[in-house]
């Protein structure tokens, strides 16, 4: 039976070494640890590397920062903070190993596969070069795991083969791919063999991957026989640099793979609900709310656990709360949920994984438009339990007057009572929020599908409408409502 975790990322840098100010006290150098301590929390996940350089004392990998050049101060806190730990004889990755297992943790040590700080950047794929064709690269990898594997008391690593194209450069150029695909398997079969069987304990090696057998495919990433020959331990899927939460990733062809083998499934969780990319908005991070919606999502869909990261910092009550509900089913089942529809970025559509909104529909366009909507909730065997369910949509260009029919699963939903709110607060003339109170329509468990038909725009209007978020509200009681 797959393994069930929970599990917490953190880079090394942007909420730990970049923050301190050096020497870094012994009790900072736990942070990282300490703030999950206490939850749900029983697999920590340290990124220990990104292109230019690694975040510990490594024997095989050029240090980040080893030439002591700093054009900005988190890159002087970073390495100061490294070496104040190695001038008093702390090695700063043991020192959170040790941590992680005092405090009942498993400790995986995460890589970005490709051009690190020790090889020919001239070999970078994005500038033509051969990438992991090249021996002397996937050797350096190999040889970096190895450390991490061996030489510290890791519980073993985690392949991150989903870092581009944001956080790195591809495996292979794309002429490449279809002849080199099995000299990738080949590789991750050697590091398995190496981490399996390293002295002592077996090892375990975890994969980050992207959401689409397809995208998989396209890159190089031959999943399915990792997954038949027991090569990697789990996977996890992810588009990286979209951070906003979805909770509609699909992934149930890869759920479907992995449980042939009894290989466990742990979705990466976005962090945010928006992102400053989007138009007169700031960051947001996701509600509890939120969270638990795309937890129970996930486990409908039938994973193993969940992976998180970049929880807002310091690690305040309502992440703590999140750390310890996504480690129980049964915590959330019956609370509060906020389901949001996911929406495409510049990195999903190159990656050719699309989201359904922003939506357009042109003042012509009279066609009806489908928006599909995942509920975990069983929202008929609880209807004694549920307070009340909303679905809000944030419409651009939106005016009263227009005709628009909305249904659900076919069901209009004209007869619902609908509230009429200010699109932003920041341009209140740019849209609305409609929200319908659904009484007589209710969504059913599983998947839903959202239908909005533009009848006739009002007169004289010919902008376009844009479909920019939808939500779905399930409230419960904390009682029974029938005797």
């Amino acid at each position: 039976m797959p393994r069930q975790r929970t599990i917490y990322f953190n880079d090394a840098r942007h909420y730990y070494l970049f923050v301190f100010e050096p020497p870094m006290a012994l009790e900072d150098a736990w942070i990282p640890i300490d703030e999950c301590a206490g939850t749900a929390v029983d697999t920590f996940i340290y990124g220990v590397a990104r292109v230019d350089g690694v975040f510990y004392p490594s024997k095989i990998g050029q240090r980040f920062r080893d030439n002591q050049v700093f054009e900005s101060a988190p890159y002087y806190r970073a390495y100061r903070n490294m070496q104040s730990l190695v001038d008093r004889g702390l090695d700063p990755l043991t020192v959170l190993i040790d941590r992680a297992h005092d405090k009942g943790m498993e400790f995986i040590a995460s890589l970005r596969v490709g051009l690190l700080g020790a090889t020919d950047p001239s070999q970078n794929t994005r500038a033509g070069g051969a990438g992991f064709l090249n021996q002397e690269i996937r050797d350096h990898n190999f040889d970096l795991l190895r450390e991490l594997a061996i030489d510290y008391p890791s519980d073993g690593i985690e392949l991150d083969l989903a870092a581009p194209p944001r956080a790195g450069a591809p495996i292979f150029r794309p002429e490449d791919v279809a002849e080199h695909t099995p000299l990738m398997t080949e590789w991750v079969r050697s590091v398995s063999e190496m981490v399996h069987g390293r002295p002592g304990s077996r090892g375990v090696v975890g994969a980050r991957v992207y959401p689409t057998e397809e995208t998989n495919t396209r890159v190089g990433y031959d999943v399915k026989t990792w997954l038949a020959e027991g090569l990697v331990d789990y996977v996890t899927p992810l588009i990286y640099s979209h951070f906003v939460i979805d909770s509609n990733m699909p992934i149930q062809w890869l759920i479907d793979a992995a449980h042939q083998y009894d290989v466990p499934v742990y979705p990466l969780l976005g962090p945010y609900s928006a992102e400053e990319q989007r138009d007169f908005h700031t960051r947001e991070w996701a509600t509890p709310e939120m969270m638990r919606a795309a937890f129970a999502n996930y486990w409908d869909m039938g994973v193993d656990g969940l992976y998180a990261f970049f929880f807002k910092w310091p690690i305040d009550a309502a992440g703590k709360l999140t750390l310890t509900e996504m480690g129980d089913p049964e915590l959330v089942a019956d609370k509060s949920k906020h389901y949001l529809v996911g929406r495409k970025s510049d990195v999903t559509e190159e990656m050719g994984y699309h989201l359904p909104l922003p939506l357009e529909i042109a003042h012509d366009d009279t066609s009806r438009h489908d928006i599909p909507i995942r509920i975990a909730d069983d929202i008929e065997g609880n209807a004694d339990r549920i307070k009340e369910i909303r679905i809000r949509m944030l419409i651009a260009d939106l005016v009263t007057d227009d005709d628009v029919t909305f249904e659900l699963n076919g069901k209009s939903l004209e007869h619902e009572l609908i509230r009429r709110e200010y699109g932003n607060s920041i341009d209140a003339y740019w849209g609305q929020w409609l929200e319908f109170m659904l009484e007589g329509v209710r969504p059913n468990k599983g998947e839903n599908t959202l239908s909005i038909t533009l009848n006739k725009r009002a007169e004289g209007c010919i902008g376009t409408l844009v479909i920019e978020d939808v939500e779905t509200i399930v409230e419960y009681h904390p009682f029974r409502s029938r005797l």
